[in-house]
């Protein structure tokens, strides 16, 4: 069985990448992002890495993830199609002052690194009470 491309502008990119040496498109770390209850989860596809080759750093407010995938081809191998990105990946988040940066909480599952990360102690909504005449009321703040 053979496998034919059908596609100009793809192979136009492969062509491109091998005599420049360089990747013409960016690889991406597709994310979703969303806040469920006092947590906030970021989970990316990192399909084909090793759990090893991530790195996880949180300095300040910014958290940098990067992530190598390697080429399963070997050297004497002729290859016919090569659209998976090979090589270093990384991406920042910016994250905001309500969130507990300490606290980060990462797994990696089935290609999907998911991280969890707190809202902040101090960020979160408290009772207040209020004295005054006979009753007391608690008062959202």
């Amino acid at each position: 069985m053979t496998l034919m491309r059908t596609d100009p502008f793809r192979e136009l990119d492969r062509l491109t990448q091998q005599v420049l040496g360089t990747a013409t498109r960016p690889a991406a770390m597709p994310m979703d992002a969303f806040r469920d209850g006092d947590t906030f989860v970021v989970e990316m596809d990192l399909p084909g890495v090793a759990p090893e080759s991530i790195d996880l750093d949180a300095e300040r407010n910014v958290l940098t993830v990067r992530a190598e995938r390697r080429s399963s081809v070997g050297e004497d191998s002729e290859v016919v199609i090569a659209e998976r990105p090979t090589g270093s990946f990384s991406r920042q988040l910016f994250l905001g002052e309500t969130l507990d940066t300490e606290r980060i909480d990462a797994s990696y599952e089935a290609g999907v690194l998911r991280l969890r990360i707190p809202v902040a102690e101090q960020a979160k909504p408290r009772k207040i009470a209020i004295s005054g005449g006979d009753a007391r009321k608690q008062i959202s703040g």
